[in-house]
């Protein structure tokens, strides 16, 4: 069951009353009737011989302005639910509510949070709620604020940030690590016979990491790096420049997003006639990438499509519009809590260890497990950009065993 956190109280014992009284009186006998309190339904012994009217059911009880379960785990949703980050978060938690309706889970109940008002504010709603489990933060920052809070609560926290920097210490990460998605495709380039490469890298924390990653890669493949070049966004010129000077290569990384892609492949290519251009996993949250003429042919690496293009056609018919890319997190998140649940007693410790299973957890993004670094490792494809549509040219393992 998914909820806003709410304070509504338990009422309606009256009206109930009254219905009892009608009831009785059409039947030409006389009962008592009583109040009902929460937790402690008290009601009149019928007449002899006589069926006795409904029992009403006392209401869920309440204590922290939210209702007490004792027959499904607390799970906090930490997402951002006003401001500017509104859109994806409600997408996350719409694709929560989704993941419990689909499964018709009664072992969990998610109560979403507010993180723009103050993660820490929201993680130490959370807790006293009696969460047990914490899926998000969205945000790295919010994480760091988050994860020592949960931390000392002994609850872990199953974010949806792909910066590694905040992993581990209870907090694990579910998003899509850039250096997953270029070392795939570079892989795969080397497989198609690309051994010299290049690469345009935009300056700031993404692209350090995307060049560290690139760097690696590369030398893991067995190829070279012919010229690597770093930019200020919106000054992407003279860095084509100075990397068509090193021309030719076999393939380039333009480690940014699609758009960006699109105005330097042109010029890479006439500088270097055959030239692969390649893309990281940004490109698979970028809409209408796929319509860019220019990008025609490029490869990239990224979780698969073909589960999600279901999920979304069921996301827009329930709430009349497109999920984010990203909220297929929420619901893989939800998948893989419900799992463990089954190991998982009402009322106790979230079994934290399972996380490591070796074996993994599937999803709609396909399969994923988390390492020693906290950080989810994704079972990747390569798609390829042709005829105005995306195809994929190397499917992605089915599982880790």
């Amino acid at each position: 069951m998914a909820e806003a956190r709410s304070h509504k109280q338990p009422g309606g014992a009256q009206s109930r009353c009254r219905r009892r009284w009608m009831a009785l009186a059409m039947a030409g006998l006389l009962a008592a009737c009583q109040t009902v309190v929460p937790r402690a339904p008290v009601e009149a012994p019928p007449p002899t011989r006589v069926a006795p009217p409904p029992v009403a059911r006392a209401p869920v009880g309440v204590e922290n302005g939210i209702p007490q379960d004792a027959e499904r785990n607390r799970v906090a949703l930490l997402v951002p639910l006003s401001g500017g980050n509104a859109g994806v978060g409600r997408s996350i938690a719409n694709a929560t509510q989704l993941a419990l309706l689909d499964t018709n889970t009664r072992s969990v109940r998610i109560t979403s949070y507010d993180t723009s008002t103050g993660a820490a504010v929201a993680a130490r709603r959370a807790l006293a709620d009696g969460a047990q489990l914490i899926l998000g933060p969205l945000l790295a920052d919010d994480v760091r604020a988050v994860t020592p809070i949960a931390r000392a609560a002994h609850v872990p926290v199953l974010s949806f940030s792909n910066d590694i920097s905040v992993a581990g210490n209870g907090a694990y990460l579910m998003g899509y690590a850039p250096a997953q998605s270029i070392d795939r495709v570079v892989q795969f380039a080397k497989g198609r016979g690309v051994s010299s490469f290049a690469g345009l890298i935009p300056n700031g924390l993404y692209g350090e990491r995307a060049s560290t990653a690139f760097l690696r890669s590369v030398e893991g493949a067995g190829g070279q790096v012919v010229s690597l070049q770093t930019y200020q966004r919106g000054a992407l010129a003279p860095a084509v420049a100075r990397l068509t000077a090193k021309a030719p290569y076999g393939a380039v990384l333009i480690a940014d997003s699609g758009a960006t892609a699109a105005v330097a492949a042109p010029m890479v290519r006439r500088a270097s006639a055959g030239t692969h251009i390649l893309g990281t996993e940004l490109w698979n949250s970028e809409a209408g990438i796929a319509a860019k003429p220019a990008l025609a042919g490029a490869w990239f690496a990224s979780v698969s499509d073909t589960l999600y293009r279901q999920y979304a056609a069921k996301y827009r018919a329930r709430f009349g519009a497109a999920p984010y890319r990203l909220s297929s997190l929420g619901y893989d998140a939800v998948l893989l809590t419900i799992r463990i649940a089954r190991d998982w007693p009402v009322g106790q410790a979230f079994p934290e260890a399972r996380l490591r299973d070796p074996g993994g957890f599937s999803g709609i993004d396909g399969a994923f497990r988390f390492g020693r670094d906290s950080v989810a490792e994704r079972a990747l494809e390569v798609q390829e950009i042709r005829g105005g549509t995306t195809v994929t040219v190397s499917p992605a393992p089915g599982s880790f065993r």
